[in-house]
């Protein structure tokens, strides 16, 4: 049984459709259920589909005249998204010619097209970027908002966090993942009015849904295995998200320095190779790609700009899995489920949140 097609934008990412079709043809190869609508420029695309069968007999191309460049502001996005790779993915998702779409492409303008093409789900004022990071536990852990929203309220991290456990049950088959809100400290007296209004209400609502709220986690213990859902505004998610990133990628290069400084050393990296390998496969970016823009009427994933085809070919199993658990359902019962739409943002936040409408 096929899936809904996935509208692939194949002109988005560093590389562009070379990548963008090498990938979708690697995901092809693994689940042969997969059908694609590849959006970008027909020409080149039907001739790099020419070095893939495979997922040239379960494609279909679309013909978009325009791209949008990683310097394009959210708005000038919005003004071209009818003829641009990016926008008539997203708008075949809309449409119902699509169940999800991928881009590789600017994340912001992706998320003003995603937006204001799909609308949010009743119950959700903002969609959160939601993606999976690498932990010492058993599972990767799901980490939002990582740049979508700069300001949050208390009800933005609320809303989060239900969002985000749904869609930690589909990733990691978790019945009750654990959650908690990135602060600075675990005292219940710690961090902003936002946060301690968030914790109450998810203390509160943690009885009627599948998650346990676990209070609050410092930023030093999100890889420890400790936490299955870490919740936070897009401002502090991105500083977070990046100061990972960038701690993995010093790792790296430190250990390539020191196994290459002496002769004894390469002796040593031969010795150690498979535990470097592993290590190497665990904090690779591509083995966990595909971060996805949770609370909209419809699927639609981010792939990292610099991705190879192994990251493309993830972003778009995101996309799959995600079609077939129904996430944007799970997500819309849990919301009714707890009344989410019953709390309100109150003082500052409520003024920063009238201000951004």
């Amino acid at each position: 049984m096929s899936l809904p097609r996935i509208a692939i934008d194949a002109m988005g990412g560093d590389v562009g459709v070379r990548v963008m079709i090498e990938g979708a043809a690697l995901a092809r190869r693994r689940h042969e259920r997969f059908q694609f609508l590849l959006v970008g420029d027909e020409a080149r695309i039907v001739a790099a589909l020419e070095n893939h069968p495979n997922l040239r007999a379960a494609s279909e191309v679309l013909h978009a005249p325009d791209v949008i460049s990683g310097e394009d502001k959210p708005s000038q996005a919005l003004r071209r998204a009818k003829t641009t790779s990016m926008g008539m993915a997203v708008d075949a998702v809309k449409q119902g010619a699509a169940g999800a779409a991928v881009s590789a492409g600017n994340t912001g303008a992706l998320m003003a097209i995603s937006k204001l093409a799909l609308r949010t789900l009743p119950g959700i004022d903002r969609p959160a970027l939601a993606a999976l990071l690498p932990t010492l536990g058993a599972n990767d852990l799901v980490m939002l908002d990582l740049g979508a929203n700069t300001e949050c309220d208390a009800r933005n991290l609320v809303q989060f966090a239900i969002m985000g456990a749904a869609y930690s049950r589909i990733v990691t088959g978790l019945e009750a993942p654990r959650v908690r809100l990135l602060n600075i400290g675990t005292e219940e007296i710690k961090g902003t009015d936002a946060l301690r209004v968030a914790a109450n209400e998810l203390k509160a609502a943690s009885a009627e849904l599948a998650m346990s709220f676990e209070n609050f986690i410092e930023a030093d213990k999100i890889n420890r295995g400790e936490v299955d859902v870490v919740v936070t505004d897009g401002f502090s998610g991105n500083i977070a998200l990046k100061a990972v990133e960038g701690t993995a990628r010093f790792v790296a290069d430190l250990l390539r320095r020191s196994f290459a400084s002496s002769l004894r050393s390469k002796i040593g990296f031969l010795i150690s190779r498979p535990a470097t390998e592993l290590l190497k496969h665990h904090l690779d970016p591509n083995n966990h790609n595909g971060a996805v823009f949770l609370g909209l009427n419809g699927v639609v994933v981010k792939s990292h700009g610099s991705a190879n085809a192994l990251g493309v070919a993830n972003a778009v199993a995101v996309a799959a899995r995600l079609l077939e658990e129904n996430l944007t359902q799970r997500i819309a019962t849990d919301l009714t489920r707890v009344g989410a739409d019953n709390l309100r943002p109150t003082g500052r936040t409520a003024a920063k949140s009238r201000a951004a409408e």
